[in-house]
């Protein structure tokens, strides 16, 4: 179906570093470039951990207030759980491990995929200085550490949308 005004570019910010949050940017950008459309990922504050070498294949989901977290079987996860020692690491585990039976590629391979598509990666220049995250603790594939409005300058042009996951 032709569109009238058609995307021609994303950039997606990640400001979480929760599987479930590092996860919707990933996906969101490989179909990006899978569909030829330029892509630019930048991550921001906890977001961070996604491109941080030692830390972007061990990401976790939060259990507690994370209102729509169901048990096996449908129930919701009552708060009270998430207190449990263990429990946050077991339901990411369960989490991780349903994505890889549907061949949902970790962290690092899909860092791969994007930017064998042409997407590139960036971290926030704030967010860096806060954490005292340097180049050498990022991934390969991150291009760069930006500003804000370094970002906003490789955002703009026809058919350009800024998403924030």
């Amino acid at each position: 179906m032709e569109q009238k005004y058609p995307v021609k570019k994303v950039n997606i910010i990640c400001a979480k570093g929760a599987i479930e949050d590092v996860y919707a940017a990933l996906v969101m950008g490989n179909g990006a470039v899978m569909e030829g459309i330029e892509c630019n990922l930048f991550f921001t504050f906890f977001g961070l951990d996604a491109i941080i070498k030692n830390r972007m294949d061990k990401l976790h989901t939060s259990v507690v207030g994370n209102a729509a977290l169901r048990l096996p079987g449908g129930m919701r996860m009552p708060t009270l759980l998430g207190v449990i020692p263990g429990m946050e690491a077991m339901t990411s585990s369960m989490m991780l491990s349903q994505m890889e039976k549907l061949d949902v590629p970790p962290v690092s391979e899909f860092l791969d995929l994007i930017t064998a598509g042409g997407g590139k990666i960036y971290a926030c220049h704030l967010a860096a200085q806060m954490f005292k995250v340097t180049k050498e603790d990022l991934t390969e594939h991150c291009s760069g550490i930006l500003t804000v409005g370094e970002f906003y300058a490789l955002a703009g042009g026809e058919g350009s949308h800024i998403i924030f996951t």
